[in-house]
């Protein structure tokens, strides 16, 4: 196997941020590279979907808000289901073919939406586009658990996460021009666009299989592996089960950042609206720098779960942050916000990459891609939960609100890490190769 490159240039940091940039953007592993590129096309439509979504569904599609979100609610139950059927069929058919096929649905899904003129039929759509974006994370957290071995499944995963975001946010920039043009045949082309870009990123996850597959054949440690495809079912794995349960609570960060800290910053706050957008750019611009070298440090069942124990108490640390500005001066308020958008982000990227290495060495080889469909599923589950949850604790009690999301927050992250003490690394479980 080509492991990712760690080493990093001792030089100018000019020097080491190019060095970085070009290994983030094209990995010198073939599997690594593919993901990449596919995340870049992949990520761009993401941004503009999401920048102009709610007002095609609204002022093109004609649909009434409650309508928008009784349908998307509807398509993240589908969400949590498929994520989980996705894993159990990449570990029969392999997580390649699984990978390439959701992608190729969702993006049909997208081009599909501008046909939608009733409830219903946005309901089925949106069912099939969310489910299948789901359903892609599961078979692409599946393809690095067969591709890499120990700490590298997660640098490699920190690495996507990292071009992700950068690449949604110039999708989101691109995305608001179809917003400043405001009208019905520029919202149309944006999510013609949003589709077309998700079918190429088709074309590189094609030599995904073929590069699995000669691994195996010229790699001695991946030729050991096992070969077997009826490994243990995570459903019987209580531990796992209720490590990802728990994942499903610290899971809501992300919620609370989209759809929470928006809300209480415009409607309880004195600080002025545009800091929902330094609050949002601060968190992007953190995630890309920080968490590649905190995936460096983070691997192995026991740093994993400690990272979840430390994300849970960063998060609570936040959420009492949100809440103390609620004060009157504009100013202070603006200083709690960044302050408590910096905990946030410190939380959401220690969570994530600890959540990603339980996932990684809970599993069996054999049983690589139904983890992963349970782990996606409780993020899934999570992003269902999180508008519920937060609107009825910190958006309505204020900061009895947020104590509460806080000792959510903490009583999450401590009882994964009780959950994982003692717990030993499965047979198989470092690596496979389908």
């Amino acid at each position: 196997m080509t492991a990712p490159n760690r080493s990093r240039p001792a030089s100018r940091p000019w020097v080491v941020v190019v060095h970085n940039t070009a290994t983030t953007l094209r990995p010198a592993d073939p599997v690594a590279a593919a993901l990449t590129t596919s995340a870049i096309a992949a990520s761009f439509s993401n941004g503009v979907f999401y920048t102009v979504s709610a007002l095609f569904f609204t002022r093109v599609v004609g649909l009434g808000v409650g309508q928008v979100g009784l349908g998307l609610t509807v398509a993240g139950a589908v969400a949590i289901a498929a994520s989980f059927v996705a894993g159990h069929t990449a570990d029969r058919i392999g997580a390649p073919a699984v990978l390439v096929t959701t992608t190729a649905s969702q993006g049909l899904a997208l081009l599909a939406y501008p046909t939608t003129a009733t409830l219903t039929t946005f309901t089925l759509v949106a069912c099939l586009a969310v489910a299948s974006k789901a359903a892609q994370g599961t078979a692409r957290a599946a393809v690095l658990a067969h591709a890499f071995t120990g700490a590298d499944r997660v640098l490699v995963r920190a690495r996507l996460g990292v071009v992700i975001n950068v690449f949604t946010g110039v999708g989101t920039v691109c995305g608001g021009l179809a917003l400043l043009a405001d009208t019905k045949v520029g919202y149309i082309l944006a999510i013609l666009g949003s589709g077309s870009f998700v079918l190429i990123s088709i074309w590189p996850l094609l030599a995904i299989r073929g590069q699995l597959a000669a691994r195996a054949r010229h790699d001695e440690a991946y030729a050991a592996m096992p070969a077997s495809h009826s490994g243990p079912s995570p459903l019987h794995d209580r531990c796992y089960l209720a490590v990802s349960g728990l994942n499903a609570l610290l899971a809501m960060h992300a919620g609370l950042l989209t759809v929470g800290v928006p809300l209480w910053i415009t409607e309880h706050t004195s600080a002025p609206t545009i800091t929902v957008a330094l609050v949002l750019l601060l968190n992007t611009a953190l995630v890309v720098v920080i968490q590649t070298p905190v995936a460096r440090r983070i691997h192995g069942i026991r740093r994993s779960a400690r990272a979840v124990h430390m994300a849970g108490l960063t998060l609570a640390l936040a959420c009492l942050a949100y809440s103390a500005s609620a004060v009157t001066s504009s100013t202070v308020a603006v200083v709690m916000l960044l302050s408590a958008a910096v905990l946030h982000t410190l939380g959401e990227v220690t969570a994530e990459i600890g959540s990603w290495g339980l996932a990684f060495d809970f599993a069996p080889t054999s049983s690589a891609g139904a983890y992963q469909g349970v782990n996606h599923a409780s993020v899934a589950a999570g992003a269902m939960l999180a508008p519920l949850v937060i609107t009825t604790t910190a958006l309505t009690h204020g900061a009895i609100g947020w104590l509460v999301l806080a000792a959510i927050f903490i009583s999450a992250g401590t009882a994964t890490l009780l959950a994982v003490r003692g717990r030993q690394l499965p047979q198989g479980g470092t690596t496979g190769v389908r």
